[in-house]
């Protein structure tokens, strides 16, 4: 048995007797315990319950929708977003680095230059067998996972495994550490001046990363010089009371939650909201959300100008200023925004500046 074979047997069993310790412990969370990566820990499970598949996503992505009805989910440190749906209407640009799936239900943003490997895994429950597609990122963190459900087309798993195994069964994963970020400008290093008319002068909300990079802004940066007009700061407690006034009142909205390689957005009402310990959750029948809403660090609501009028958001982030989620009024590109949901966006108080 190989070196790798070893430790990989080595870390399965240190995690069953961690699972035995703590059986209702999340993986991503048990990897952390064991000082490991998340992508680590599953691959130690090969010959068990998880079958490597090849990470040809141009290929894959479109034959998940085989399944018929799955809960595709996409999480950061803070928030975890899952929507139930079929996989369709999946492109994936020539270059390979870029990818949509745009269908009603599962709507995504793939940045697929950082996506590394993929793993089946049939995992057994207290529900019965529960089967996922996950994907991990080149630092082994996970980008994005795809569970069946009660109405999958179970019949179709099996013949979809076998169709992308990977003929290298192996546990070892080439993981490289993240690149240092660059060095944050000083607020006086930024032209606001400049930055504030770019941003007057925006077409369409995509562009705003642009913007960011063109003037060497982090995002809560740029916030902070664009001045009252187009971001204020709100207090970080208040984002569950947009989510109960939208659920109150029947407003659909958009709910975007992503990390640095995949974006998920749910579009519509929301009705069952709930907190559980820490956790504020939807718990919706077809869409869920898991928010650590205690470690929203601050909280903005932003205009864009765009060519269909300004569009209004609200923006949450943690203590790293890295974005948690977004909230948008529901809306489609060349439709103006919704009056009631700018309303909503608009009625709570800003922070004093």
């Amino acid at each position: 048995m190989s070196e790798q074979a070893v430790a990989s047997n080595s870390l399965y069993a240190s995690w069953q007797i961690l699972r035995a310790e703590q059986p209702h412990l999340r993986a991503r969370d048990a990897a952390a315990l064991l000082s490991v990566s998340e992508a680590e820990l599953t691959a130690s499970r090969l010959t068990v319950d998880t079958v490597r598949l090849r990470p040809e996503w141009a290929s894959l992505l479109p034959a998940l929708g085989e399944l018929g009805q799955v809960m595709a989910l996409t999480r950061n440190a803070y928030c975890v977003h899952e929507r139930k749906g079929v996989y369709r209407e999946v492109t994936v640009a020539g270059n390979g680095q870029m990818g949509l799936v745009v269908s009603a239900d599962i709507d995504l943003r793939l940045f697929l230059g950082g996506w590394a490997s993929v793993f089946a895994v049939e995992e057994p429950g207290p529900r019965g067998v529960l089967r996922s597609v996950q994907v991990f990122d080149q630092q082994g963190v996970a980008v994005h996972k795809v569970y069946l459900t009660e109405q999958s087309e179970s019949a179709a798993w099996a013949p979809l495994v076998e169709r992308f195994r990977d003929e290298q069964q192996s546990a070892e994963l080439e993981l490289i550490p993240l690149a240092e970020p660059t060095p944050r400008r000083a607020d006086e290093q930024i032209d606001t001046d400049a930055l504030r008319v770019g941003w007057s002068t925006l077409k369409d909300t995509h562009h705003f990363f642009a913007l960011l990079k063109t003037h060497g802004a982090t995002r809560t940066q740029a916030l902070r010089l664009a001045g009252r007009e187009w971001a204020e700061a709100l207090a970080p407690d208040a984002l569950p009371g947009l989510f109960e006034r939208a659920a109150a009142t029947e407003v659909p909205i958009m709910v975007f939650v992503g990390n640095r390689h995949c974006i998920q957005i749910h579009t519509g009402p929301v009705s069952n909201l709930r907190w559980m310990d820490t956790w504020f959750n939807v718990l919706d029948p077809q869409f869920n959300l898991h928010l650590k809403a205690h470690d929203i660090h601050e909280l903005w609501r932003v205009r864009k100008p765009s060519s269909d009028g300004v569009i209004t958001s609200w923006e949450a982030f943690d203590a790293q200023g890295e974005l948690i989620l977004q909230l948008f009024g529901a809306r489609k590109p060349g439709v103006p925004e919704r009056e009631d949901w700018r309303r909503l966006a608009e009625e709570t108080p800003a922070l004093n500046a």
